[in-house]
């Protein structure tokens, strides 16, 4: 008879999926998630700052499960889940009993990274999936080797359709091949038919990307530059990731990397620990967000459990140990990366600086709101020539996505690819914009008015809040010759 504990990994990954889905509609939608919303509606083989999939998810969950913040949630909820019960899998592939994969699967679910990219939809999302995922077919292929992969190049080629940047995984990991070996799987011709497959599925946006001038390249050096969310110093690079997944945990992971480096039994999988100082080393060096190398981690939490379980002489000493550990941990990140605290008392606590994101979910209802008072403001004549201008893809999505909701007009904006969708018509003389400066709009306009201020109502600090409403009049040159202007990449 089956004991109950091989259950845990599958009970705790259905846990969490439950957990992220019944707390996906505290707070609003998160900026990136108005501008997938938008993506997924002008459907393509790529776009300006990333692939298709994420997006073609976006437009799914809204179909399938509304229009709105839980709608788009689903999806993330489900697929954290999986990376949960992937995480007690690998456990089990490395050869750890029950008791490990319980305790791998428990230490990813109630990891702060997991938990914040769970309840809203995100590139990081599904860039964890695949790359669990990844680990677990490459510890299996390496071991096995024949037709094991073939999914292991189907995997990468989706995951390369959501986000790049699963390319510095294998990159890393090919150079701790190199290094570590087993060499002799480049004899192997099922490899070079899984490297086929993963450039079959990934062709369609390589194609996109080569036919629009390769946008991301340039997407890339913002990025490397500093330009965009959550860029950190290169210094906090390594203390930080001590933050995304738990500090009482990271004995479980750094002991992970300890057995994939040393461990007899696990020589065909060395180029994992070897591939993990690689990556590191050029995400610090290319000045890559902290978060990058997250996808990882589940496989180390898989590496490391059963060890850490060893160390205790007894029973007893296990259970109060980690107990205390996941306790701890979990009190900590649900705080921090749940939408727990009211919308209204986010501003009073901690939460806004150690997790920016919450602040970006608030105050979208009352932007949008603040934007329609303006507009309807104005004569009948005047509307029917004015459209929103927002200064980045946030704004001009909230704009899209209430709209039904309250009187608006049409939103643009020069940032990614809400670029390729304008420029307004000719017909557009007027707009009202919101964080464009000043200055550039009075190159355009012979009327720049300040008509309203952005007011989430909770007093909590975002990049809208306190912002001027510029209603701006008598423009003086053509929509052609502005909108390449507008055109921003970050």
């Amino acid at each position: 008879m089956r004991t109950p504990a091989r259950f845990g990994p599958a009970a705790i990954a259905l846990l969490t999926s439950t957990v992220l889905v019944a707390t996906s509609g505290r707070y609003g939608y998160h900026r990136d998630e108005l501008y997938f919303r938008a993506a997924g509606l002008h459907p393509a083989f790529g776009y300006v700052d990333q692939p298709p999939l994420t997006p073609l998810l976006a437009r799914v969950g809204s179909e399938l499960f509304g229009d709105s913040p839980t709608g788009l949630r689903v999806l993330p909820a489900l697929t954290v889940g999986l990376v949960v019960l992937l995480a007690g899998v690998i456990a089990r592939e490395l050869g750890g009993g029950p008791g490990a994969q319980a305790l791998a699967s428990a230490a990813t679910a109630v990891s702060g990274f997991p938990l914040a990219i769970g309840h809203m939809l995100s590139t990081d999302t599904l860039g964890l999936l695949s790359w669990t995922a990844l680990s677990w077919l490459l510890i299996r292929a390496l071991r096995d080797g024949g037709t094991r992969w073939l999914p292991v190049g189907l995997v990468a080629g989706i995951g390369l359709q959501n986000k790049y940047l699963i390319a510095a995984l294998l990159a890393a990991l090919t150079v701790g091949l190199l290094i570590t070996g087993p060499r002799t799987v480049a004899r192997d011709r099922w490899l070079w038919l899984a490297v086929l497959l993963a450039v079959a599925v990934w062709a369609p946006n390589l194609v996109w990307q080569a036919l629009h001038g390769w946008p991301q390249l340039r997407m890339v050096g913002v990025i490397s530059g500093g330009g965009t969310g959550f860029s950190t110093p290169r210094w906090s690079f390594l203390p930080y990731q001590l933050v995304l997944y738990g500090l009482l945990l990271t004995p479980i992971w750094l002991a992970g990397w300890w057995r994939l480096a040393r461990d007899p039994a696990l020589v065909r999988q060395r180029c994992f620990a070897v591939g993990f100082v690689v990556l590191f080393v050029a995400l610090i060096a290319a000045n890559g967000k902290a978060y990058y190398a997250t996808g990882i981690y589940p496989l180390l939490l898989g590496a490391g459990a059963d060890p850490v379980l060893r160390w205790f002489s007894s029973a007893r000493s296990r259970r109060i140990v980690i107990g205390t550990a996941l306790t701890l941990t979990t009190a900590v990140n649900a705080y921090l990366f749940l939408p727990l605290v009211p919308a209204d008392r986010l501003a009073g606590s901690p939460i806004p600086a150690v997790n920016p994101t919450a602040a970006e979910t608030v105050g979208w209802p009352e932007f949008a709101a603040t934007l329609s008072a303006a507009y309807r403001s104005l004569p009948p004549d005047q509307r029917a020539s004015t459209v929103v201008l927002g200064n980045n893809y946030g704004e001009a999505g909230a704009v899209d996505r209430f709209r039904s909701e309250f009187e608006l007009p049409a939103a643009f904006s020069g940032q990614n690819s809400y670029h390729g969708w304008g420029p307004p018509p000719e017909s557009a003389t007027g707009v009202l914009a919101v964080r464009v400066p000043e200055p550039t709009l009075r190159r355009w306009f012979a009327s720049v008015t300040s008509v309203a201020h952005i007011d989430n109502r909770v007093g909590l600090d975002n990049d809208e809040q306190g912002q001027v409403v510029w209603l701006c009049q008598g423009r003086n040159a053509p929509w052609t010759t502005i909108w390449p202007q507008l055109r921003r990449v970050g």
